[in-house]
């Protein structure tokens, strides 16, 4: 069931958003090498704590940590360690969220260990991109195809390829709420785009073929062909006004 949220309840996701962003930002800045994902894990559980919220993440499905981190050729859902160690040259996705009153905040992006390959960048510049191609179609009377094939298409065109097994989705008093957000449709189909749905739209793209597999922890997923991936997400409400990202700062 899709829940339309009036002004007042996006204020409050609004809140829940914006520590989200703020603990993503400082996770983000910790991405170095030499330093743990676990290191980075507990900079974004301190923070979401300090400041009134939960990580929403942390015990969801099982899951045993405030973010996902996810190094390289791992595309999504990757489990914090004190063994893991970032090095030079690493892309490192951070997907993390915040619960605040009783609503939620989610987003994610891909951040640079030291200096990172020309070919990283392309994948990590055109992955940001086209969460913002999606972005651009999240309108009240469009569709949700419409904010999937934009996602698709730019990346597509650029040689990438789009996981399908795992969507955006619907955001509010729970993290995960219909409607499922794909990135790749058809435009002028799918669920109709309302005001008062708030939603997260996630492109999460590889650099070589779009398979994708889980490892035996239950939890991480790479690449099949061990190519680089790059996950990016804002939670964003749509209004009458266009679109409003939730999540970001400034």
């Amino acid at each position: 069931m899709i829940v339309l949220r009036t002004a007042r309840e996006i204020e409050l996701i609004r809140k829940a958003c914006i520590l989200s962003a703020e603990a993503l930002q400082l996770a983000g800045e910790a991405v170095k090498p030499g330093v743990t994902t676990y290191e980075i894990d507990q900079i974004a559980y301190d923070y979401i704590k300090k400041h009134g919220g939960e990580p929403n993440f942390l015990h969801l499905y099982g899951f045993p940590a405030t973010a996902c981190i996810s190094i390289n050729d791992e595309v999504i859902h990757g489990i914090p360690s004190k063994k893991r160690v970032i090095r030079e040259g690493d892309i490192v996705s951070i997907d993390l969220g915040a619960k605040v009153d009783g609503y939620n905040g989610d987003n994610a992006a891909t951040f640079a260990a030291g200096t990172i390959s020309a070919a990283a960048k392309r994948l990590c510049d055109t992955t940001r991109e086209s969460l913002y191609k999606g972005i651009e179609q999240a309108i009240a009377g469009g569709r949700i195809g419409d904010i999937a094939s934009a996602v698709q298409r730019y990346c597509e065109e650029r040689g990438y390829g789009v996981v399908r097994e795992y969507t955006g989705h619907g955001v509010g008093a729970k993290l995960h709420e219909d409607p499922s957000v794909p990135n790749f449709g058809t435009p002028g189909r799918g669920v109709r785009l309302l005001p008062g749905m708030v939603i997260a739209i996630e492109p999460m793209i590889t650099a070589g073929d779009k398979a994708i597999r889980q490892l035996s922890d239950g939890w991480t997923v790479k690449t099949k062909d061990g190519s680089l991936a790059a996950h990016f997400e804002h939670t964003v409400a749509i209004t009458a006004q266009g679109p409003q990202i939730l999540t970001q700062l400034g």
